[in-house]
């Protein structure tokens, strides 16, 4: 069964940093743009990066710009999303999705994507 898996996530104080992995089982990511998104409590689903199947473009939320970097090793077929200067209101399940068509353009619209991991939990706390 083709699937995204999510790893990486931890309880962090104030600060510090993260890296977040998401890798495919199952299904090769080098030919996709692949997606990070989250979700707090009580909140909608919000993109915060995605990287282009090339690499080459990047976008990112603007409430994370110049904190977070996401990146791809297509030969480990895995992408990463570094964390750094993490704040309490990072909080949430971070997610990572596929669009259903290889090539596609990297967005920021969960409406885009269409496989989804199952999140890992994300924690900022003093």
């Amino acid at each position: 069964q083709s699937q995204l898996v999510e790893s990486g996530g931890n309880l962090v104080q104030p600060g510090r940093s993260l890296r977040l992995s998401c890798a495919g089982s199952g299904f090769s990511l080098e030919n996709y743009a692949i997606g990070w998104f989250r979700q707090a409590p009580g909140k909608e689903r919000e993109g915060v990066s995605c990287i282009s199947s090339s690499g080459g473009r990047t976008n990112y939320a603007g409430s994370v710009q110049d904190r977070f970097t996401i990146s791809r090793d297509n030969a480990n077929n895995t992408v990463y999303l570094q964390m750094n200067s993490l704040k309490v209101e990072d909080t949430a399940v971070y997610y990572c999705a596929a669009p259903r068509y290889p090539f596609s353009l990297c967005g920021l619209s969960a409406g885009s994507y269409d496989k989804w991991g199952q999140g890992t939990q994300v924690d900022v706390s003093s």
